[in-house]
C-alpha cells in the first residue's frame, strides 16, 4: 500500500516522465475533448461546463464537453487513460476517480499511473435532505426516529461508490443505526425523487440541491462541511449535530493521460487557473455550492494521494465492494 509520500511522488514521477515528451506544433490546434464521466445536470457537469466555457476563450478551440457515464464512472475514465496522450482528450472527474481504486476489484485504471494531475478545480460538502413536509427538521431527530422505529433508514443517493452513498454508510457508522442505500442514476434524478417524496431522506453533494434548499422545496438537516455554507447560515454541520469530524466532500479534478507532455500540462493548467481566477467564475460557483480550489498539479496530487486511504478506510469498515 501506497504511503501518501510515495503515491504524491508516483504521481508527479510520471509528470517527470513526460516532460520530455514533444509536442508536434502549437496547442490547442483542435478541440479538446472533456470526458465527464457522470451524468448531465450533476456537480461534475456543472463545474465542467463552467469550465470549459472559459476555456474556449482561452484556447481559441472548442473545449467540448463530453458525458460518458455508467459502471460508477469507471467507463469514462478508462475511455481517457487508453485515450492518446496528446492532450486533445482530458478528463474532468469527481471524487469517484479517487474511491472507486478501492470500491472496484478491477476498476480498469490506476489513479496514481495512469494519469497526470493539471489541477484541482473546486469542492463542495455533502447536504443531507428530507421534503419540507417532514416532521424531521434535525439530524438527531432523524437518528432518534430511525432508533425508535427499529428499521433501515432508506437513503437515496446519486448513485453507487459516489461520496453522497458513502457519507450515508459514514453516518451507519457513526451513529449506529442501520442504512439501506437506494442508488439513483445521477444527482438530478436522486434530487426528482425527493421532491416527488418517493424516498424521506436522501444525500446529494450541495450544487444540485443549493437552489431547492433555497427556494424551501427542500430541507437541508445537515452538510458535511468543517463549517457552515456562507448562504445556508440555518443549516448546521454535521459536527453541530452531535458527530465531530464528520466531515466528506465531493471534489472535481481535471487530468490528463500518463504520457502527455509537461508543455500541454502547463498550458492547460494556467488556463485553467486563470478561468478559475476570474471573479465571476468564483462568484457562479460558490453562488451554486462550490469551493473553489485550483493549485495546479501539485496541490490535486496531494489530494488524491490523501483521499484515496480515507475512502479505503471507509469502504472496508463498511464491508462495500462491488465487481
Amino acid at each position: 500500500m501506497l504511503t501518501r509520500r510515495a503515491a504524491v511522488a508516483a504521481m508527479l514521477t510520471t509528470a517527470a516522465a513526460a516532460a520530455h515528451a514533444q509536442t508536434d506544433g502549437p496547442y490547442p490546434s483542435r478541440p479538446v475533448r472533456f470526458i465527464v464521466p457522470a451524468a448531465p445536470g450533476g456537480p461534475t457537469d456543472v463545474m465542467a461546463r463552467v469550465v470549459s466555457a472559459g476555456l474556449n476563450v482561452k484556447f481559441g478551440q472548442p473545449a467540448v464537453i463530453v458525458n460518458r457515464a455508467g459502471a460508477g464512472g469507471n467507463i469514462g475514465v478508462v475511455q481517457v487513460a487508453k485515450s492518446p496522450a496528446d492532450g486533445y482528450t482530458l478528463l474532468i472527474a469527481s471524487t469517484g476517480f479517487v474511491v472507486n481504486a478501492s470500491l472496484y476489484r478491477d476498476p480498469g485504471y490506476d489513479p496514481f499511473k495512469d494519469f497526470l494531475p493539471i489541477t484541482e478545480l473546486g469542492s463542495s460538502p455533502n447536504v443531507i435532505l428530507v421534503p419540507p413536509s417532514s416532521p424531521i427538521t434535525s439530524i438527531k431527530q432523524l437518528i432518534d426516529k430511525a432508533k425508535a422505529d427499529k428499521e433501515k433508514l432508506d437513503i437515496i443517493n446519486p448513485g453507487q461508490g459516489s461520496t453522497p452513498h458513502l457519507t450515508a454508510e459514514l453516518l451507519q457508522l457513526k451513529a449506529g443505526v442501520p442504512v439501506e442505500n437506494i442508488p439513483y442514476n445521477g444527482a438530478a434524478p436522486a434530487i426528482q425523487a425527493l421532491l416527488a417524496k418517493t424516498t424521506p431522506v436522501g444525500v446529494t453533494a450541495l450544487p444540485p440541491a443549493h437552489p431547492h434548499i433555497k427556494s424551501g422545496a427542500l430541507r437541508a438537516l445537515a452538510i458535511t462541511a468543517e463549517k457552515r455554507w456562507f448562504d445556508l447560515p440555518d443549516v448546521p454541520t454535521m459536527a453541530e449535530s452531535g458527530y465531530p469530524g464528520f466531515v466528506s466532500e465531493t471534489f472535481q479534478g481535471m487530468y490528463a493521460p500518463a504520457g502527455t507532455p509537461a508543455p500541454i500540462i502547463e498550458r492547460v493548467a494556467r488556463d485553467t487557473l486563470d478561468v478559475l481566477a476570474d471573479p465571476a467564475t468564483l462568484e457562479k460557483l460558490r453562488g451554486v455550492g462550490f469551493d473553489v480550489r485550483a493549485r495546479g498539479p501539485q496541490g490535486l496530487a496531494e489530494r488524491v494521494a490523501r483521499e484515496v486511504p480515507m475512502w479505503r478506510d471507509i469502504i472496508v469498515q463498511s464491508r462495500i465492494e462491488l465487481q
